[in-house]
């Protein structure tokens, strides 16, 4: 199997299940948990950053007023999408963790649309109404909006549209954002010990030590996706990157038991068969460009005349 396949399959693999790792942590406030997150993040990345010798360019382009202020209102998003993200896992929300991720794909070609001005083929326009009709759906059997749905698919569709502003690439772009967001969560961190009322939580080696390795449960997919992302064509990389949210579906439903009717399954349905008709409009659509751009090769009878 090509390498970066493999790559690819261990970034989104780690992601589908870090479901497992926020839910042995979950006497720790979703909070605490991304603060930590940060913390460790930032350490290891400044340590790879030293160590590639890329700690000066990631300083010398934040500079730039338009790459600092990508990078801060991407660490806001992320910071956001990581809290709700920690909070549903623990609140027994799996399932509709996954929803957002399912939707994720067809947030950012609604994204393209609206700020870069891309135009929807036909069939693009038919994946988004059917999306729709699901949201419509699953908020009709909620009483309200899939809000943990939306709001990680758009904070996640925002934090790659400005990703894209960004001059610095995925490894340097999350140190930056990690060492912006560093002395605020330090803050957060600290102000239990600082407040006369305050009520620190008391963790023990084990929850320590997982808090710790957060950093390494953060960068490690990252790396591996960084990887992947360079070495195979982005259509196998849009295949695999629905592999994390079918996990974490069948994690909320087969482990964990979260409650599943047949009426959320239609609008589950709805998503996935939007998607099917996104991924599949994709794949024929690059299909007749390679046929079409094909080079022509002389037959025996043409190189001899």
């Amino acid at each position: 199997m090509n390498r970066g396949v493999l790559y690819g399959l261990g970034a989104y693999l780690l992601w589908g299940i870090l479901p497992i790792y926020w839910k042995i942590l979950h006497n720790v406030p979703a909070m605490e948990i991304v603060a930590q997150r940060v913390l460790w993040s930032t350490v290891i990345l400044t340590v790879l950053l030293v160590a590639t010798q890329r700690f000066r360019h990631t300083a010398a382009a934040l500079r730039s007023g338009r790459t600092l202020a990508a990078v801060a209102a991407a660490s806001v998003f992320l910071a956001t999408n990581w809290l709700v993200y920690v909070w549903a896992v623990n609140a027994g929300r799996v399932v509709d963790t996954s929803l957002g991720y399912f939707m994720n794909p067809l947030v950012n070609v609604l994204l393209g649309v609206l700020f870069f001005k891309e135009r929807l083929r036909p069939w693009q326009w038919v994946s988004i109404g059917v999306a729709a009709t699901g949201v419509v759906w699953l908020t009709v059997q909620y009483g309200s909006l899939p809000w943990i749905g939306l709001t990680l698919a758009f904070t996640f569709g925002f934090y790659g549209l400005l990703k894209k502003l960004s001059r610095l690439d995925a490894m340097e772009g999350l140190s930056a954002e990690m060492g912006l967001l560093l002395a605020p969560m330090l803050v957060l961190l600290a102000l239990p010990y600082l407040m006369p009322d305050g009520n620190p939580v008391t963790l023990n080696p084990l929850t320590l030590v997982l808090l710790m390795l957060s950093g390494v449960a953060t960068v490690g997919p990252l790396l591996l996706f960084g990887a992947a992302a360079r070495s195979i064509p982005l259509t196998v990389l849009g295949l695999l990157q629905y592999i994390a949210p079918t996990m974490q579906f069948l994690l909320g439903v087969l482990v964990f038991h979260e409650p599943f009717s047949l009426q959320l399954l239609v609008g589950f349905v709805l998503i996935w068969t939007a998607l099917a008709i996104y991924t599949l409009e994709g794949l024929a659509r690059r299909r007749r460009y390679a046929l079409a751009h094909r080079p022509i090769v002389p037959s025996d009878n043409s190189a001899l005349s």
